[in-house]
């Protein structure tokens, strides 16, 4: 059985609503990068490298001289990095709904003199 890396990113972004996500991975990206949203280095950077070596041609094992275990480090990687970012995406939301209604919130107060 041959896979390819445009196979393996096909059922990667099958993964838990991986497509609906990517926007929020973008702005949670952002947000991180201005500072807004505190988070750890690796938390992010580590999920985003693995999705870049996974996308890139570029192969520890490539496919081409090991047809099986060049894509079992593919598949390594991606069932190390897309778990971990979507549970990073699901803190960032959790973080956002709990920072909008905070904001939303309005007290009733009665000036006193």
């Amino acid at each position: 059985m041959k896979f390819s890396k445009i196979e393996l990113a096909k059922e990667a972004i099958k993964h838990k609503g991986f497509l609906k996500k990517i926007p929020d991975v973008y702005r949670m990206v952002r947000m991180w990068s201005k500072g807004q949203y505190p988070m750890k280095s690796v938390d992010i950077i580590l999920p985003l490298l693995g999705l870049l070596y996974i996308i890139s041609p570029i192969d520890l094992l490539p496919e081409i001289a090991l047809p099986v275990i060049g894509v079992m480090d593919d598949l390594a990687i991606l069932s190390l990095a897309l778990p971990k970012l979507m549970r990073e995406v699901d803190k960032f939301l959790l973080w956002e709904a709990e920072r909008s209604s905070v904001d939303q919130k309005v007290i009733d107060a009665e000036i006193v003199r």
